[in-house]
């Protein structure tokens, strides 16, 4: 791409991290040696999550073997899965006594079940060691490994997100490896499998996308059952990365937010700076007082 980058909006500047609540989780981090996708993604929401004492956990390592044009996470040839690790990140969720525990991965399309026991394992594990913990997942697409879904699903995560990222006609050049009818796929299937476990998903905006291309994913979205959704700003990491074709105005992701809650997701986090686990447990909390009130006579 050789589009030149946008000078960045007032609304998008964010504080540089600091407090003792991200000290803690910044210390504890480098000292147990994990890994959080607040890091190795660059969000820009890290000072704000760390300093509530919430965090994003990343899972069988911090090298992707796909090469997303969008994404800072680094790509290679990674090590084989740590067995230690979900019992080392479950204890880090116990002991910085986290409420709502979110936990992604990178692609690994080395493995053939995609890294999906790992998954069932580290939810097995938070259940033992903080057993009032809401676990949330973000999965990668198994390469659209159903039986690897199913895996997941047993092991009964609260929430399991799959981002689609953007619209499909950007795939090609935003997602090159991902597949968007796969994607899809992977969501409905899930909300088949296990109607009780709410999906959700989510997309970056700002990469070239039309107003009829989101309302579009949206509709697909909630043809598969998915009741949860984030919309966020695309920010390139790097010249080298995908250009900012447009920032959103803010009052742009409001409007869309209307749109969905139309459609009828259940939850909707829709700003400049959302990202698929910003607010995560009051997302949780509120999608779940929306669903009661709609069981309510």
């Amino acid at each position: 791409m050789s589009l030149p980058q946008r000078s960045k909006p007032d609304w998008l500047k964010v504080r540089l991290p600091q407090g003792p609540g991200w000290a803690r989780i910044d210390r504890y981090h480098r000292e147990q040696g994990l890994h959080s996708v607040c890091r190795s993604a660059a969000c820009p929401n890290q000072g704000e999550c760390w300093s509530r004492g919430t965090a994003t956990f990343l899972i069988l390592g911090n090298l992707c073997t796909r090469a997303c044009a969008f994404c800072n996470v680094q790509t290679g040839t990674p090590r084989p899965p740590d067995t230690d690790e979900p019992r080392r990140v479950a204890l880090a969720i116990a002991e910085l006594g986290l409420r709502h525990a979110v936990v992604t991965s990178v692609t690994r399309d080395d493995l053939p079940d995609g890294g999906a026991a790992q998954f069932a394992r580290l939810v097995e594990d938070i259940r033992a060691q903080a057993p009032n913990c809401r676990i949330e997942l973000l999965i990668p697409d198994l390469a659209g490994n159903h039986a690897a879904l199913e895996l997941i699903l047993a092991a009964a995560p609260d929430v399991l997100g799959h981002n689609l990222e953007t619209v499909p006609r950007l795939y090609p050049q935003a997602r090159q490896g991902a597949d968007y009818r796969r994607s899809l796929d992977l969501l409905s299937a899930a909300y088949r499998q296990a109607p009780d476990i709410p999906t959700k998903s989510g997309l970056m905006l700002g990469l070239g996308e039309s107003r009829a291309d989101i309302l579009a994913v949206l509709a697909d979205l909630r043809r598969v059952g998915c009741a949860r959704l984030t919309l966020g700003q695309y920010l390139a990491p790097s010249r080298a990365h995908h250009p900012v074709i447009r920032y959103l105005h803010p009052d742009e992701f409001q409007q869309l937010r209307q749109d969905a809650l139309a459609l009828g997701f259940a939850h909707v986090e829709a700003g400049p700076l959302v990202r698929s686990s910003y607010h995560a447990e009051h997302q949780f909390e509120e999608a779940a007082d929306a669903r009661n009130l709609q069981k309510s006579p």
